[in-house]
Order: C-alpha cells, then sequence, then structure tokens
C-alpha cells in the first residue's frame, strides 16, 4: 500500500510547490498564514503562496480545496501618467504575468504531468484579481481549485 493517503497533505504542498518553483515568475513559495509572512521583503516576489482551505474525504480520493495566491510588486513610474488606461505603473504586467504562473499550473493538472502524476482538477478553477493588497502595493491573483489526489487509506 502507497502511503501518499497518509501523508497526503505533504504531499500535495510539496508537489504544487515545486511545481510553482519551476515557473519563471516565482521566486518564492510560502503556505500558511499569509498575514504570517514578511510581505515587505521585496527580494522574496515574485511570490505564490497555497493555502489549503479543505479537505474532502471520498471513497477513492481526497478532495482538496486550495486557494494559491499568486502576486508581485507593482512598480510605480515617478514620470506623468501619458496613458490613463496603463496609468504609471506595471499592474497590467504583474496581473498578466501572475494569471500565467495561474494558468500553467492549471494545464500541468488538467492534462499535464501532474495528471499523469494522479493530481486532478475537480471541475474548473476560479481566478480572482487583487490590486493594492497588504502593506506593499501588491497585486495579483487568488486561484481557488479543487484537487483530487488517491486515498490509500483503507478501512483494513
Amino acid at each position: 500500500m502507497s502511503n501518499r493517503g497518509i501523508t497526503a497533505f505533504y504531499t500535495i504542498l510539496d508537489t504544487i510547490k515545486d511545481k510553482l518553483l519551476d515557473d519563471i515568475n516565482v521566486n518564492t513559495v510560502t503556505t500558511g498564514d499569509i498575514t504570517e509572512i514578511d510581505l515587505s521583503k521585496q527580494t522574496i516576489f515574485p511570490l505564490s503562496h497555497i493555502i489549503i482551505n479543505s479537505v474532502t474525504p471520498q471513497d477513492q480520493v481526497l478532495n482538496f480545496n486550495i486557494t494559491i495566491m499568486s502576486m508581485d510588486i507593482v512598480d510605480i513610474n515617478k514620470e506623468n501618467k501619458t496613458d490613463i488606461f496603463t496609468g504609471n505603473n506595471n499592474e497590467h504586467d504583474v496581473l498578466n504575468s501572475q494569471l500565467a504562473v495561474l494558468n500553467r499550473l492549471i494545464v500541468l493538472l488538467r492534462g499535464g504531468t501532474l495528471y499523469r502524476d494522479r493530481y486532478q482538477l475537480d471541475g474548473d478553477p476560479s481566478c480572482e484579481p487583487f490590486y493594492e493588497r497588504f502593506e506593499n502595493q501588491l497585486a495579483g491573483w487568488a486561484c481557488t481549485m479543487n484537487i483530487l489526489i488517491e486515498n490509500n487509506v483503507s478501512n483494513c
């Protein structure tokens, strides 16, 4: 019998962390209470943060409801605004690059390497943008999804 069901919490966190760190637009991956992360350190960005919201044990699988926050610092250009639509910052660039991080992870869960390794999406993820969050001026996306992994714990 595999230990995957017994160590499922560690396994899913480590697997998602490793895939996020493989992304060119992620420097740091954290988990737990986001308010305990020292977000004032600019060297940690771009950052992805994993939150396990709940786990539903089902017959053959564990259904993890997870939120991944992918974010970066918004840089303000000191020069006068030249474009009302884009403003004088890189907020659109941050939103674009961090959505790409989450989209690449979703692709791996839908049919890529994670899917083949039995980490599979249940339904469609939902991504919601955020702006000017936390003490830094951060922008990014909070993506909530359900990921199924094998539950090998038996009743024997």
